[in-house]
């Protein structure tokens, strides 16, 4: 299946959604908003890779800057701007359902993973479920330090994608914070892969991108209105 990726800007809303839309030639309606790392874009390899795998089986995916990023190119979100960043995830969402897309799967790796998971515990019908790729448990060497406080308020399912070797969170521990969320979840192990899923310099592992559709789909079922 072609898709048309093309620049995205919403200046509409505030925060302003900005990045790119990858659209299908024939969809099924559903949506995927992609949110990037803390130290990265909504260019990063990693999310074009993602987004053009799940434009390929019909879904609209609009991977997209988070605040901080469109504030600044380079460096790590701010002490106190997470919650633009949330925002910017909500409006986001907003963006992809003024199109006509729906249900609407958010989405994103790390940073931006993890505030799609805090946005959701308080908003808890915003979309239909959670992609999180390499969920940041904790700071790496700092087991003690979780970030787990609103996952007993997570009542959207979520689908975690995982590597074996992530400094932010082992797979055991990563098992013992999903059973603290109420809502369905799933983790899907990837061997040996760190918190880049495996992915180096230019291309993230075909098996590894159809294993996250084909999880995805069986997870979520039809993605059709």
């Amino acid at each position: 299946m072609t898709a048309a990726v093309q620049p995205f800007n919403d200046g509409s809303l505030d925060p302003p959604v900005r990045g790119f839309l990858h659209r299908p030639e024939h969809g099924s309606g559903g949506g995927l908003v992609l949110a990037h790392g803390a130290g990265s874009n909504s260019n990063s390899p990693l999310l074009i890779t993602v987004a053009c795998a799940f434009t390929s089986v019909g879904l609209t995916a609009l991977r997209c800057d988070l605040p901080f990023r469109q504030t600044r190119s380079y460096g790590p979100p701010r002490p106190g701007g997470a919650e633009r960043d949330r925002d910017g995830l909500r409006n986001a969402v907003a963006a992809l359902k003024k199109l006509g897309c729906g249900p609407i799967v958010l989405g994103g790796h790390s940073y931006g993973g993890r505030q799609a998971t805090m946005l959701c515990a308080g908003e808890p019908d915003l979309v239909a479920g959670l992609l999180l790729l390499s969920y940041p448990l904790h700071p790496p060497r700092k087991p003690e330090q979780l970030r787990v406080q609103h996952l007993p308020q997570l009542q959207v399912p979520a689908l975690f994608v995982h590597g074996t070797r992530d400094p932010f969170g082992s797979i055991e521990e990563m098992e013992a914070a999903l059973k603290m969320i109420p809502a369905k979840t799933e983790l899907l192990r990837v061997e040996g892969a760190g918190h880049d899923l495996g992915f180096k310099a230019k291309a993230m592992p075909e098996e590894l991108v159809g294993g996250v559709v084909q999880a995805f789909q069986s997870f979520f079922g039809t993605m059709n209105p």
